[in-house]
Protein backbone atom coordinates (compact mmCIF):
# COMPACT_ATOMS: atom_id res chain seq x y z
CA UNK A 1 0.00 0.00 0.00
CA UNK A 2 1.39 3.38 -0.92
CA UNK A 3 -1.36 5.54 0.49
CA UNK A 4 -0.29 7.71 3.39
CA UNK A 5 -2.45 9.87 5.55
CA UNK A 6 -1.08 13.39 5.34
CA UNK A 7 -0.04 14.81 8.69
CA UNK A 8 -1.60 18.09 9.78
CA UNK A 9 1.51 20.08 8.91
CA UNK A 10 4.59 19.38 6.84
CA UNK A 11 8.05 20.09 8.15
CA UNK A 12 10.35 22.42 6.30
CA UNK A 13 13.73 21.29 5.01
CA UNK A 14 15.57 22.40 8.17
CA UNK A 15 13.07 20.67 10.46
CA UNK A 16 13.28 17.49 8.39
CA UNK A 17 17.08 17.45 8.60
CA UNK A 18 17.02 17.89 12.39
CA UNK A 19 14.45 15.11 12.76
CA UNK A 20 16.51 12.74 10.59
CA UNK A 21 19.67 13.51 12.58
CA UNK A 22 17.87 12.90 15.88
CA UNK A 23 16.42 9.58 14.71
CA UNK A 24 19.78 8.55 13.26
CA UNK A 25 21.31 8.99 16.70
CA UNK A 26 18.42 7.02 18.21
CA UNK A 27 19.06 4.08 15.89
CA UNK A 28 22.81 4.37 16.49
CA UNK A 29 22.06 3.66 20.16
CA UNK A 30 20.63 0.29 19.13
CA UNK A 31 23.44 -0.81 16.82
CA UNK A 32 26.21 0.54 19.07
CA UNK A 33 25.03 -1.33 22.17
CA UNK A 34 24.48 -4.44 20.08
CA UNK A 35 28.03 -4.67 18.75
CA UNK A 36 30.34 -3.12 21.35
CA UNK A 37 30.33 -6.24 23.52
CA UNK A 38 31.49 -8.54 20.69
CA UNK A 39 35.26 -7.86 21.05
CA UNK A 40 35.19 -7.91 24.88
CA UNK A 41 33.48 -11.23 25.57
CA UNK A 42 36.84 -12.75 26.54
CA UNK A 43 37.49 -9.80 28.84
CA UNK A 44 34.09 -10.26 30.50
CA UNK A 45 34.85 -13.94 30.98
CA UNK A 46 38.18 -13.15 32.65
CA UNK A 47 37.16 -10.18 34.80
CA UNK A 48 33.88 -11.65 36.06
CA UNK A 49 35.34 -15.15 36.42
CA UNK A 50 32.81 -16.95 34.24
CA UNK A 51 33.32 -19.45 31.45
CA UNK A 52 33.47 -18.30 27.82
CA UNK A 53 30.19 -20.07 27.12
CA UNK A 54 28.55 -18.22 30.02
CA UNK A 55 29.94 -14.92 28.74
CA UNK A 56 28.19 -15.62 25.43
CA UNK A 57 24.90 -15.07 27.25
CA UNK A 58 25.73 -11.35 27.20
CA UNK A 59 24.79 -11.52 23.51
CA UNK A 60 22.04 -14.11 23.90
CA UNK A 61 20.16 -12.29 26.69
CA UNK A 62 20.09 -9.14 24.57
CA UNK A 63 18.69 -10.99 21.55
CA UNK A 64 16.07 -12.83 23.63
CA UNK A 65 14.81 -9.56 25.10
CA UNK A 66 14.68 -8.07 21.60
CA UNK A 67 12.64 -11.02 20.30
CA UNK A 68 10.05 -10.58 23.06
CA UNK A 69 9.88 -6.78 23.13
CA UNK A 70 10.30 -5.58 19.53
CA UNK A 71 6.89 -6.57 18.09
CA UNK A 72 5.08 -5.30 21.19
CA UNK A 73 6.90 -1.96 21.10
CA UNK A 74 6.23 -1.59 17.37
CA UNK A 75 2.53 -2.22 17.93
CA UNK A 76 2.41 0.16 20.90
CA UNK A 77 3.95 2.85 18.73
CA UNK A 78 1.23 2.34 16.12
CA UNK A 79 -1.47 2.50 18.81
CA UNK A 80 -0.20 5.10 21.29
CA UNK A 81 2.05 7.25 19.14
CA UNK A 82 5.78 6.94 18.58
CA UNK A 83 7.00 9.79 20.81
CA UNK A 84 6.07 8.37 24.25
CA UNK A 85 7.22 4.87 23.31
CA UNK A 86 10.60 6.05 21.97
CA UNK A 87 11.22 8.21 25.04
CA UNK A 88 10.27 5.34 27.34
CA UNK A 89 12.61 2.95 25.52
CA UNK A 90 15.52 5.39 25.81
CA UNK A 91 14.96 5.72 29.57
CA UNK A 92 14.96 1.92 29.98
CA UNK A 93 18.08 1.56 27.81
CA UNK A 94 19.90 4.30 29.75
CA UNK A 95 19.09 2.56 33.05
CA UNK A 96 20.31 -0.76 31.65
CA UNK A 97 23.53 0.78 30.38
CA UNK A 98 24.15 2.50 33.72
CA UNK A 99 23.63 -0.84 35.47
CA UNK A 100 26.17 -2.46 33.12
CA UNK A 101 28.69 0.22 34.10
CA UNK A 102 28.28 0.05 37.89
CA UNK A 103 27.72 -3.65 38.47
CA UNK A 104 30.42 -6.23 39.16
CA UNK A 105 27.92 -9.08 39.10
CA UNK A 106 27.50 -11.27 36.04
CA UNK A 107 23.75 -11.92 36.69
CA UNK A 108 23.17 -8.17 36.95
CA UNK A 109 25.12 -7.64 33.74
CA UNK A 110 22.67 -10.01 32.06
CA UNK A 111 19.78 -7.98 33.51
CA UNK A 112 21.40 -4.87 32.06
CA UNK A 113 21.63 -6.50 28.65
CA UNK A 114 17.95 -7.49 28.84
CA UNK A 115 17.03 -3.86 29.51
CA UNK A 116 19.22 -2.78 26.60
CA UNK A 117 17.31 -5.24 24.42
CA UNK A 118 14.40 -2.78 24.40
CA UNK A 119 16.55 -0.66 22.05
CA UNK A 120 15.61 -2.95 19.14
CA UNK A 121 12.20 -1.28 19.13
CA UNK A 122 13.78 2.08 18.26
CA UNK A 123 14.32 1.36 14.58
CA UNK A 124 10.75 0.41 13.55
CA UNK A 125 9.38 3.33 15.56
CA UNK A 126 11.82 5.73 13.89
CA UNK A 127 10.63 4.60 10.45
CA UNK A 128 7.03 5.18 11.58
CA UNK A 129 7.90 8.74 12.62
CA UNK A 130 9.50 9.45 9.25
CA UNK A 131 6.54 8.06 7.35
CA UNK A 132 4.11 10.25 9.29
CA UNK A 133 6.20 13.42 9.28
CA UNK A 134 7.97 13.75 5.95
CA UNK A 135 6.61 14.38 2.46
CA UNK A 136 6.98 11.62 -0.09
CA UNK A 137 9.84 13.30 -1.95
CA UNK A 138 12.05 13.29 1.18
CA UNK A 139 10.96 10.01 2.70
CA UNK A 140 13.20 7.63 0.73
CA UNK A 141 16.43 9.47 1.48
CA UNK A 142 15.46 10.01 5.12
CA UNK A 143 14.69 6.33 5.68
CA UNK A 144 17.96 5.41 4.00
CA UNK A 145 20.03 7.71 6.23
CA UNK A 146 18.35 6.52 9.43
CA UNK A 147 18.43 2.87 8.40
CA UNK A 148 22.09 2.99 7.38
CA UNK A 149 23.06 3.78 10.96
CA UNK A 150 22.21 0.16 11.80
CA UNK A 151 25.32 -0.92 9.91
CA UNK A 152 27.42 2.17 10.60
CA UNK A 153 26.58 2.13 14.31
CA UNK A 154 27.64 -1.50 14.49
CA UNK A 155 31.06 -0.57 13.16
CA UNK A 156 31.15 2.42 15.53
CA UNK A 157 30.52 0.09 18.45
CA UNK A 158 33.45 -2.09 17.49
CA UNK A 159 35.70 0.96 17.03
CA UNK A 160 34.60 2.40 20.38
CA UNK A 161 35.52 -0.87 22.04
CA UNK A 162 38.91 -0.78 20.37
CA UNK A 163 39.52 2.76 21.62
CA UNK A 164 38.25 2.33 25.18
CA UNK A 165 39.09 -1.29 25.96
CA UNK A 166 42.83 -1.46 25.39
CA UNK A 167 45.05 -4.14 26.78
CA UNK A 168 43.66 -5.39 30.12
CA UNK A 169 41.29 -2.40 30.45
CA UNK A 170 38.00 -2.75 32.32
CA UNK A 171 35.36 -4.27 30.05
CA UNK A 172 32.83 -1.70 31.30
CA UNK A 173 34.54 1.30 29.75
CA UNK A 174 32.91 0.99 26.28
CA UNK A 175 29.47 1.19 27.90
CA UNK A 176 30.16 4.83 28.81
CA UNK A 177 29.93 5.89 25.17
CA UNK A 178 26.68 3.95 24.88
CA UNK A 179 25.27 5.80 27.88
CA UNK A 180 26.38 9.18 26.51
CA UNK A 181 24.74 8.60 23.13
CA UNK A 182 21.54 7.34 24.75
CA UNK A 183 21.27 10.44 26.94
CA UNK A 184 21.93 12.79 24.01
CA UNK A 185 19.38 10.92 21.88
CA UNK A 186 16.79 11.28 24.67
CA UNK A 187 17.38 15.04 24.85
CA UNK A 188 17.03 15.45 21.08
CA UNK A 189 13.87 13.35 20.95
CA UNK A 190 12.34 15.27 23.85
CA UNK A 191 12.90 18.44 21.87
CA UNK A 192 12.24 17.33 18.28
CA UNK A 193 9.78 14.43 18.22
CA UNK A 194 6.29 15.66 17.37
CA UNK A 195 3.24 15.16 19.52
CA UNK A 196 0.82 13.52 17.16
CA UNK A 197 -2.29 11.43 17.55
CA UNK A 198 -1.77 7.73 16.91
CA UNK A 199 -3.07 6.28 13.65
CA UNK A 200 -3.74 2.74 14.82
CA UNK A 201 -6.87 1.34 16.40
CA UNK A 202 -7.62 -1.55 18.71
CA UNK A 203 -5.27 -2.90 21.35
CA UNK A 204 -2.24 -5.10 21.93
CA UNK A 205 -2.72 -8.85 21.70
CA UNK A 206 -0.76 -9.64 24.86
CA UNK A 207 -1.41 -13.38 24.60
CA UNK A 208 -0.14 -13.38 21.05
CA UNK A 209 2.87 -11.30 22.11
CA UNK A 210 3.73 -13.77 24.88
CA UNK A 211 3.43 -16.80 22.58
CA UNK A 212 5.46 -15.11 19.83
CA UNK A 213 8.14 -14.13 22.34
CA UNK A 214 8.38 -17.71 23.61
CA UNK A 215 8.65 -19.14 20.09
CA UNK A 216 11.30 -16.65 19.01
CA UNK A 217 13.25 -17.14 22.25
CA UNK A 218 13.38 -20.90 21.66
CA UNK A 219 14.53 -20.29 18.09
CA UNK A 220 17.29 -17.92 19.21
CA UNK A 221 18.40 -20.35 21.91
CA UNK A 222 18.72 -23.05 19.25
CA UNK A 223 20.76 -20.75 17.00
CA UNK A 224 22.94 -19.06 19.61
CA UNK A 225 23.59 -21.97 21.98
CA UNK A 226 23.92 -24.83 19.50
CA UNK A 227 27.70 -24.55 19.47
CA UNK A 228 27.88 -24.69 23.25
CA UNK A 229 25.28 -27.38 23.89
CA UNK A 230 26.05 -29.43 20.77
CA UNK A 231 23.85 -29.31 17.69
CA UNK A 232 22.54 -32.83 18.26
CA UNK A 233 22.03 -32.47 22.03
CA UNK A 234 18.50 -32.90 23.49
CA UNK A 235 18.48 -29.28 24.69
CA UNK A 236 19.32 -27.89 21.22
CA UNK A 237 16.91 -30.13 19.34
CA UNK A 238 14.26 -29.53 21.99
CA UNK A 239 14.54 -25.76 21.48
CA UNK A 240 14.17 -26.21 17.72
CA UNK A 241 11.17 -28.51 18.03
CA UNK A 242 9.59 -26.27 20.68
CA UNK A 243 10.09 -23.22 18.49
CA UNK A 244 8.40 -24.85 15.51
CA UNK A 245 5.47 -26.01 17.67
CA UNK A 246 5.00 -22.68 19.48
CA UNK A 247 5.28 -20.53 16.36
CA UNK A 248 2.84 -22.80 14.51
CA UNK A 249 0.40 -22.43 17.40
CA UNK A 250 0.94 -18.69 17.35
CA UNK A 251 -0.06 -18.52 13.68
CA UNK A 252 -3.29 -20.38 14.48
CA UNK A 253 -3.96 -18.05 17.42
CA UNK A 254 -3.36 -14.95 15.29
CA UNK A 255 -5.82 -16.14 12.63
CA UNK A 256 -8.50 -16.55 15.29
CA UNK A 257 -7.79 -13.30 17.11
CA UNK A 258 -10.04 -10.32 16.40
CA UNK A 259 -7.14 -7.95 17.08
CA UNK A 260 -3.98 -9.86 16.11
CA UNK A 261 -0.56 -8.56 17.07
CA UNK A 262 0.55 -9.09 13.46
CA UNK A 263 -1.92 -9.77 10.68
CA UNK A 264 -1.21 -13.24 9.27
CA UNK A 265 -2.04 -11.88 5.81
CA UNK A 266 0.78 -9.36 6.19
CA UNK A 267 3.26 -12.11 7.04
CA UNK A 268 2.10 -14.13 4.03
CA UNK A 269 2.24 -11.20 1.60
CA UNK A 270 5.02 -11.64 -0.96
CA UNK A 271 5.84 -7.94 -0.66
CA UNK A 272 6.77 -8.37 3.01
CA UNK A 273 8.22 -11.87 2.75
CA UNK A 274 10.96 -10.68 0.39
CA UNK A 275 12.36 -7.88 2.61
CA UNK A 276 12.16 -10.16 5.65
CA UNK A 277 14.13 -12.91 3.89
CA UNK A 278 16.67 -10.34 2.67
CA UNK A 279 16.96 -8.93 6.21
CA UNK A 280 17.64 -12.42 7.57
CA UNK A 281 20.32 -13.09 4.96
CA UNK A 282 21.93 -9.67 5.40
CA UNK A 283 22.18 -10.28 9.15
CA UNK A 284 23.94 -13.60 8.53
CA UNK A 285 26.45 -12.00 6.17
CA UNK A 286 27.17 -8.94 8.32
CA UNK A 287 27.93 -10.70 11.59
CA UNK A 288 29.78 -13.62 10.00
CA UNK A 289 32.10 -11.14 8.24
CA UNK A 290 32.56 -9.02 11.40
CA UNK A 291 33.69 -11.99 13.46
CA UNK A 292 35.83 -13.53 10.73
CA UNK A 293 37.66 -10.28 9.94
CA UNK A 294 38.32 -9.47 13.60
CA UNK A 295 39.71 -12.96 14.26
CA UNK A 296 41.72 -13.10 11.05
CA UNK A 297 43.53 -9.75 11.24
CA UNK A 298 44.41 -10.23 14.93
CA UNK A 299 46.00 -13.64 14.33
CA UNK A 300 49.84 -13.56 14.44
CA UNK A 301 51.23 -14.68 11.09
CA UNK A 302 54.46 -16.03 12.63
CA UNK A 303 52.38 -18.55 14.61
CA UNK A 304 49.45 -19.33 12.31
CA UNK A 305 50.86 -18.64 8.85
CA UNK A 306 48.10 -16.08 8.19
CA UNK A 307 46.83 -12.82 9.67
CA UNK A 308 48.50 -9.51 10.48
CA UNK A 309 48.89 -9.58 14.28
CA UNK A 310 46.70 -6.47 14.67
CA UNK A 311 45.48 -5.20 18.04
CA UNK A 312 41.76 -4.74 18.70
CA UNK A 313 42.16 -1.02 18.02
CA UNK A 314 43.99 -1.52 14.72
CA UNK A 315 41.58 -4.27 13.68
CA UNK A 316 38.56 -2.01 14.13
CA UNK A 317 40.01 1.31 12.94
CA UNK A 318 42.01 0.07 9.94
CA UNK A 319 39.92 -2.87 8.73
CA UNK A 320 36.33 -2.01 9.75
CA UNK A 321 36.07 1.76 10.12
CA UNK A 322 36.61 2.54 6.39
CA UNK A 323 33.47 0.57 5.59
CA UNK A 324 31.53 2.54 8.19
CA UNK A 325 32.70 5.83 6.70
CA UNK A 326 31.67 4.67 3.23
CA UNK A 327 28.27 3.73 4.66
CA UNK A 328 27.74 7.25 6.02
CA UNK A 329 28.69 8.83 2.68
CA UNK A 330 26.67 6.36 0.62
CA UNK A 331 23.41 6.43 2.59
CA UNK A 332 21.80 9.58 1.07
CA UNK A 333 22.81 8.50 -2.44
CA UNK A 334 21.40 5.01 -1.82
CA UNK A 335 18.12 6.55 -0.69
CA UNK A 336 17.90 8.58 -3.90
CA UNK A 337 18.54 5.47 -5.98
CA UNK A 338 15.87 3.51 -4.09
CA UNK A 339 13.38 6.33 -4.60
CA UNK A 340 14.08 6.56 -8.33
CA UNK A 341 14.56 2.94 -9.34
CA UNK A 342 12.93 0.94 -6.54
CA UNK A 343 14.22 -1.25 -3.73
CA UNK A 344 14.68 -4.53 -5.58
CA UNK A 345 16.85 -3.20 -8.46
CA UNK A 346 18.95 -1.38 -5.86
CA UNK A 347 19.41 -4.61 -3.93
CA UNK A 348 20.76 -6.26 -7.08
CA UNK A 349 23.44 -3.59 -7.36
CA UNK A 350 24.29 -3.71 -3.65
CA UNK A 351 24.68 -7.45 -3.41
CA UNK A 352 26.74 -7.63 -6.57
CA UNK A 353 29.19 -5.53 -4.55
CA UNK A 354 28.67 -7.83 -1.56
CA UNK A 355 29.41 -10.88 -3.69
CA UNK A 356 32.68 -9.27 -4.84
CA UNK A 357 33.58 -8.39 -1.24
CA UNK A 358 33.11 -11.92 0.03
CA UNK A 359 35.03 -13.26 -2.96
CA UNK A 360 37.97 -11.06 -1.89
CA UNK A 361 37.67 -12.31 1.69
CA UNK A 362 37.54 -15.92 0.50
CA UNK A 363 40.41 -16.04 -1.99
CA UNK A 364 42.61 -12.93 -1.67
CA UNK A 365 42.69 -12.15 2.06
CA UNK A 366 46.45 -12.68 2.45
CA UNK A 367 46.99 -8.99 1.65
CA UNK A 368 45.73 -6.16 3.93
CA UNK A 369 44.29 -4.23 0.97
CA UNK A 370 42.07 -7.18 0.08
CA UNK A 371 40.61 -7.42 3.60
CA UNK A 372 40.00 -3.66 3.69
CA UNK A 373 38.44 -3.84 0.22
CA UNK A 374 36.24 -6.73 1.31
CA UNK A 375 35.04 -4.66 4.26
CA UNK A 376 34.26 -1.71 2.00
CA UNK A 377 32.29 -3.79 -0.50
CA UNK A 378 30.32 -5.71 2.09
CA UNK A 379 29.49 -2.46 3.89
CA UNK A 380 28.18 -1.08 0.59
CA UNK A 381 25.88 -4.12 0.39
CA UNK A 382 24.69 -3.66 3.98
CA UNK A 383 24.10 0.08 3.53
CA UNK A 384 22.10 -0.44 0.34
CA UNK A 385 20.13 -3.23 2.00
CA UNK A 386 19.21 -1.06 4.96
CA UNK A 387 18.23 1.72 2.54
CA UNK A 388 15.96 -0.56 0.51
CA UNK A 389 14.22 -2.64 3.19
CA UNK A 390 12.15 0.12 4.90
CA UNK A 391 11.05 1.41 1.49
CA UNK A 392 9.88 -2.05 0.43
CA UNK A 393 7.97 -2.52 3.69
CA UNK A 394 6.38 0.95 3.66
CA UNK A 395 5.08 0.28 0.15
CA UNK A 396 3.49 -2.98 1.29
CA UNK A 397 1.59 -2.02 4.47
CA UNK A 398 -0.88 0.54 5.74
CA UNK A 399 0.48 3.49 7.72
CA UNK A 400 -0.97 2.19 11.00
CA UNK A 401 1.07 -1.04 10.57
CA UNK A 402 4.41 0.62 9.81
CA UNK A 403 5.82 0.05 13.28
CA UNK A 404 4.91 -3.60 13.67
CA UNK A 405 5.86 -4.44 10.05
CA UNK A 406 9.34 -2.97 10.51
CA UNK A 407 9.53 -4.71 13.90
CA UNK A 408 9.07 -8.05 12.14
CA UNK A 409 11.88 -7.12 9.78
CA UNK A 410 14.08 -6.18 12.76
CA UNK A 411 13.45 -9.61 14.26
CA UNK A 412 14.41 -11.25 10.95
CA UNK A 413 17.69 -9.32 10.95
CA UNK A 414 18.33 -10.24 14.60
CA UNK A 415 17.80 -13.93 13.91
CA UNK A 416 20.12 -13.61 10.92
CA UNK A 417 22.79 -11.92 13.02
CA UNK A 418 22.57 -14.67 15.63
CA UNK A 419 22.77 -17.30 12.91
CA UNK A 420 25.75 -15.58 11.27
CA UNK A 421 27.57 -15.41 14.60
CA UNK A 422 26.81 -19.07 15.32
CA UNK A 423 28.01 -20.22 11.91
CA UNK A 424 31.25 -18.23 12.16
CA UNK A 425 31.97 -19.44 15.69
CA UNK A 426 31.14 -23.04 14.75
CA UNK A 427 33.52 -23.04 11.78
CA UNK A 428 36.33 -21.28 13.63
CA UNK A 429 35.98 -23.73 16.52
CA UNK A 430 35.72 -26.78 14.27
CA UNK A 431 39.09 -26.10 12.63
CA UNK A 432 41.22 -25.21 15.65
CA UNK A 433 44.89 -26.04 15.39
CA UNK A 434 45.78 -28.05 18.54
CA UNK A 435 49.31 -26.62 18.54
CA UNK A 436 48.38 -22.93 18.44
CA UNK A 437 44.82 -22.99 19.80
CA UNK A 438 43.83 -20.75 16.87
CA UNK A 439 41.65 -21.53 13.83
CA UNK A 440 43.24 -22.94 10.71
CA UNK A 441 43.20 -20.81 7.59
CA UNK A 442 40.57 -22.98 5.91
CA UNK A 443 38.00 -21.90 8.51
CA UNK A 444 38.10 -18.35 7.15
CA UNK A 445 37.71 -19.67 3.62
CA UNK A 446 34.54 -21.47 4.68
CA UNK A 447 33.15 -18.35 6.39
CA UNK A 448 33.89 -16.41 3.21
CA UNK A 449 32.07 -19.04 1.15
CA UNK A 450 29.04 -18.62 3.41
CA UNK A 451 29.11 -14.92 2.55
CA UNK A 452 29.36 -15.74 -1.16
CA UNK A 453 26.39 -18.08 -0.87
CA UNK A 454 24.33 -15.54 1.09
CA UNK A 455 25.10 -12.83 -1.49
CA UNK A 456 23.98 -15.12 -4.31
CA UNK A 457 20.82 -15.96 -2.36
CA UNK A 458 19.94 -12.27 -1.89
CA UNK A 459 20.43 -11.68 -5.62
CA UNK A 460 18.13 -14.62 -6.38
CA UNK A 461 15.44 -13.38 -3.97
CA UNK A 462 15.58 -9.87 -5.47
CA UNK A 463 15.22 -11.31 -8.98
CA UNK A 464 12.24 -13.41 -7.88
CA UNK A 465 10.68 -10.29 -6.38
CA UNK A 466 11.18 -8.34 -9.59
CA UNK A 467 9.53 -11.08 -11.63
CA UNK A 468 6.63 -11.12 -9.20
CA UNK A 469 6.22 -7.35 -9.43
CA UNK A 470 6.17 -7.46 -13.22
CA UNK A 471 3.62 -10.28 -13.20
CA UNK A 472 1.42 -8.35 -10.77
CA UNK A 473 1.73 -5.21 -12.91
CA UNK A 474 0.55 -7.15 -15.98
CA UNK A 475 -2.45 -8.49 -14.08
CA UNK A 476 -3.39 -4.98 -12.94
CA UNK A 477 -2.98 -3.47 -16.41
CA UNK A 478 -6.38 -2.38 -17.79
CA UNK A 479 -7.64 -3.57 -21.16
CA UNK A 480 -6.85 -1.20 -24.04
CA UNK A 481 -9.71 1.11 -24.92
CA UNK A 482 -11.93 0.08 -27.79
CA UNK A 483 -11.41 2.54 -30.62
CA UNK A 484 -15.01 3.09 -31.60
CA UNK A 485 -16.46 6.47 -32.38
CA UNK A 486 -19.21 7.51 -30.08
CA UNK A 487 -22.57 7.91 -31.75
CA UNK A 488 -22.62 11.57 -30.86
CA UNK A 489 -19.28 12.30 -32.57
CA UNK A 490 -20.08 14.00 -35.86
CA UNK A 491 -17.86 15.15 -38.68
CA UNK A 492 -15.25 17.60 -37.49
CA UNK A 493 -15.93 16.72 -33.83
CA UNK A 494 -13.35 15.03 -31.62
CA UNK A 495 -14.40 11.79 -29.98
CA UNK A 496 -12.94 11.20 -26.51
CA UNK A 497 -12.84 7.48 -27.23
CA UNK A 498 -11.42 7.28 -30.70
CA UNK A 499 -9.51 10.53 -30.80
CA UNK A 500 -10.76 11.01 -34.39
CA UNK A 501 -12.14 14.23 -35.72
Amino acid sequence: MTDRAAPPARRGAAGSVLLVLALSLVVTTLSLLQSLVVPILDRISEQLDVSPSAAGWVLTANLLAAAVLTPVLGRLGDLKGERPVILGILVVVALGTLLAIVTESFPLLLVARVLQGASYGLFPLSISVLRRELPERRLGIAMSVVSSTLGVGGVAGLVATGLLAGEDADYRRPFWIGLAITVVAFGLCLRLLPRRAATGSGGVDWVGAAVLGLGLSLLLLFVSQGNTWGWSSPATLGCLAGSVAVLSGWMVQQRRSTQPLIRPAMLADRRTIIPNVVGLLAGVAMFASFLAVLQYVQSPSEVTGYGFGASVLVATVVYLLPGGVVGIILAPFAGSVVTRFGGLPTLLVGWTAGLAGFALLTWLRSEPWAVIGAGLLTQVAVTITYAALPSLIVQAVHEDETGVANAVNSIARSVGQALGSALAVMLLAAYLDPDTGLPRNIAFTLVGLIGVGVSAAVLAVALIGLRGDRRAARLRRPDPPVEVEEATAGAGEWSPVSGVR
